[in-house]
Formats: structure tokens, sequence, C-alpha cells
């Protein structure tokens, strides 16, 4: 018999910004929270309750990004200002700016490495960077809106972005090419990630769907209809097994990606969560909302003494559950009564500026019922769950359904049917390369508006030169 997760609890929340947070990110130490708000400031939290907090100003509009070095001696931010800061995170508020875009900044990510950042914005560019002096390495110009979102692949081979142009992009670092388009048709991804394993991304969508897509066949693995609002962010756990979501409903959810399926829904903020991070280990994991707090919740996963391997106690096997293309994993505890339900009342921190204890905190968390209505891995079973054999987190595979599985999943979920699968991919397809053509002859009448541009200023030159010689 398997044992089943301690319910997520509350453990600390934090008051000090004066607007929405809109970013949260843990030191990979697990001292320090970074988070950025609405109020234009940065603020770097003490996880030692006799510690203060710090409040970081410099940025002249919204924060939008925030995020830690790998290392943990350097905060990036990113602002509504158009600029990004590196800040030391200590007491002296150290920090160097630089113009990063003609637009708001949206997101900045570190690579792997610490040695590069990668910023996403508004005027419709990603742009990679050296943290060392700030130096501009490239920009990727595709995307023909609004750019939510940039991140770096585990590897720091590729990075993925979201749009508002209704597509995620997956991009080469090295060649700077674009290898492959999403469409989302309903709506726009505010936020995307890759899987720690490097072979899969999730995005958080405005259509109130989280979808997990296979970069390597690019197609998609698993897809969630459990917010009734807007998904803002999102983010794996560290072992892989796991996904969080921040959504307008006001709720977390914790989805078992192993099993493809809704595990729990936290409430905790008071309207709009805006962003959610797991720690470096997974122990914890942190969310901010409209309401201008910052909750640091325990995750209660199980985690291996001594070791860095993150492993959840009730799963036999590592790898995710794949489901077919254009099914979904609906909630299964809202429709029944005996979904258990627990109430979370963990005393936590209060911070105006000062440390100040609040009596308790009521946070109530739902956790997915096992009976009533069939839960999502019931409906199509567990994928390899006799397997006794564990692979590493980090190395594992996200294998595709057999054909018999699939067409026994297509059968009992109404999906679609292979030969318009197969004809929808084909259109896909054709899209996908009639967006490169249109691209490149973009960049080809860009660069012959630049020549022509460059001969029109050549020929004023001559002719002003020309002027002159007659004049004297």
């Amino acid at each position: 018999m398997t044992s089943s997760p301690s319910d997520p609890t509350l453990e600390r929340h934090f008051k000090g910004h004066r607007d929405n947070v809109t970013s949260v990110d843990f030191s990979c130490n697990m001292k320090q929270i970074a988070t950025g708000s609405m109020d234009s400031c940065v603020m770097i939290w003490n996880m030692k309750p006799q510690m203060r907090a710090y409040r970081f100003d410099g940025h002249k509009d919204a924060v939008t990004s925030v995020q830690f070095s790998p290392s943990g001696h350097l905060v990036a931010s990113a602002s509504r200002d158009k600029t990004v800061r590196l800040w030391v995170p200590s007491m002296k508020a150290e920090s160097t700016a630089f113009k990063a875009h003609t637009a708001t900044v949206r997101s900045v990510n570190f690579s792997g490495d610490g040695q590069n950042l990668v910023t996403a914005s508004d005027d419709k560019t990603i742009k990679v960077w050296t943290v060392h002096r700030q130096k501009f390495l490239f920009s990727l110009n595709q995307h023909i809106n609004w750019v939510r979102c940039a991140k770096f692949s585990p590897d720091d081979r590729l990075i993925v972005s979201s749009s508002d142009d209704k597509t995620i992009k997956l991009w080469d670092k090295n060649s700077r090419e674009c290898i492959h388009s999403f469409y989302e048709h309903a709506g726009y991804a505010n936020h995307v990630d890759f899987h720690p394993s490097g072979t899969c991304i999730a995005a958080a969508s405005t259509d109130n769907s989280v979808k997990v897509w296979d970069i390597r066949s690019h197609k998609m693995l698993q897809h969630y209809q459990v917010h009734s609002g807007v998904v803002n962010s999102l983010s794996f756990h560290p072992g892989g097994n796991f996904l969080i979501t921040a959504s307008s409903d006001s709720t977390m959810k914790i989805l078992d990606l192993v099993e493809g399926k809704l595990l729990y829904t936290l409430h905790g903020h008071q309207g709009p969560v805006t962003s959610v991070s797991f720690s470096r280990t997974g122990e914890y994991f942190a969310s901010g909302g409209s309401d201008e707090q910052v909750m640091v919740w325990r995750s209660n996963f199980d985690c291996a003494e001594g070791s860095d391997d993150v492993r959840p106690q009730h799963k036999t096997t590592s790898r995710l559950q794949t489901l077919p293309a254009g099914s979904t994993a609906q909630p299964s505890f809202n429709s029944h009564p005996s979904a258990l339900r627990s109430e979370a009342s963990e005393p936590s921190e209060h911070f105006n500026g000062q440390d100040s204890h609040t009596a308790s905190h009521t946070r109530s968390v739902s956790r997915s019922g096992s009976h009533g209505r069939p839960t999502h891995s019931q409906t199509y079973g567990r994928l390899s769950s006799s397997s006794s054999s564990t692979q590493h987190p980090q190395t594992r595979s996200l294998p595709q359904l057999s054909p018999q599985v699939q067409a026994q999943s297509q059968a009992s979920d109404g999906g679609v049917p292979p030969g318009l699968a197969s004809t929808l991919e084909h259109i896909i397809g054709q899209l996908d390369i009639l967006t490169q053509t249109v691209s490149i002859l973009e960049q080809r009448l860009t660069l012959t508006e630049d020549k022509l541009k460059e001969c029109l200023e050549n020929q004023m030159e001559i002719g002003l030169h020309l002027q002159r010689r007659e004049e004297a």
C-alpha cells in the first residue's frame, strides 16, 4: 500500500509591498526570498524571523520579474521602466542598471551557469546579455506582439518564449534560430518554463488552462483545465513529478504529472495569485498575490536526507503519464462529496518592515479525492506503475503512450480521431513553415530598408559635399 504525502502547510507570510506582488524567487540556500511588485520596489525577505526585510528602491516603474542568480550573489529585476537591474541582496542595496529594451521588460532569467541573462519585452524582442558588464549579445525577433516570458533550458542550449501573438517559440541559443512554434488558439501564455529534465515545457494560459508540450516530438503531453480564471504563473518541482500553478481565481493548484491529475487546491490569497515558485530543493514554495502578500508554504514532499534528489513519497515511477493530445485533466474533488478538505492553521510571519507575529493565519487546502467520480489517473491508468525501478529525476524520459493505450484513452474520453489529428498536425506544420517564410521575408525587407536608408544618407552627404565645394 502506497503512502500519500502530507498536505502542504502555510509556514509564514510577509507583508511589506504596497501594490500587487508580481514575482517571487528563492535563493539557492533558502535563506532569502526576492519579490517584485507594482509598487516599483524589489524586496528581499530573510527566512530567519529575527532578520529584517530589505526594500530596494531604484526602478522608476513597476517591477515585473525578479530572479536570484544560481550562486545567490545577485538578484536580477525587470521593470516597466525599460531597464534591468542587478542587485547585491544585502543591506547596502548596491545595484547596476542598464536599459535593456525600448518598452516594458516583462521577464528576466539567468542561465544555468550564471553567465548570461535573457530578457523579454513589449518591444516584441527577446535579448541575451552577459551578466558581467551587461554586454548585449544578440536579439531574437520573430514574435509579432508583446513577449511575456523567456527562459533558458536547464542545459542552456535552448530558450523558450511566450507572446501575446499566441505562440510559444523554441529557440536554439547557438544558431539563434526559432526551431519550433507552438500555437495557442484560445489565448496566450502568460508564463512558460522548462521541465527539470529539459525535455518538455509547461505553459500557463489566459484561457484558464495549463499545457505540457514535448519539445522533441512537438506534441502536447498533458492539458489541465482545472482553473476558473487566467493562469498567471507556474513552477515545476525540482524532482519533476509535480507542477504548481497560480491563477486569478484566487487559488493555486498542485498537479501530479506522473498520473496526470490534480492533487491539491490551495486557498490563501485574497484575490488573484500572480506568482508562484518552488525552492531549489522543492521543500518549500512561495506565492505572491494582488493582496500585496507573500506566502511561504511547506510542500511536505519526502526529501531524501543529505541528498539533493527529491522524491515524492507515494510514487514508484518518475516518468510523466502522457495523455492523448487534446484530452484534459478535470478537477476530481470538486464534483463529489467524498473529497478530503483540511484546514491548515499555521503560525505565520507578518512583516511590516519589522518582525511581528500574528495569532493565526488560517488558509485552506483542498485535496483531490479518490472516490466517487474517477480521477484522471483512474480513467487513463498509470503509466508503468508496476515498475520498481526509478530513474533519476534529472535524466528521466517522457515516453509516449503505446498506440493501444492511446486508442483506449480516446475511446474512453471521446478524444480526437487519429485521422483528424494527423490532418491537423499537417496543417499546423504547413502554417509553421508559412510563418517562418514570412519571418524571413520580413527580415529581408528590413535589411533592404536599412540599405536604402544608408544609400539615401550617403547620397545626402555627397550632395552636401558638392554644394559646399560649389559655394567655395
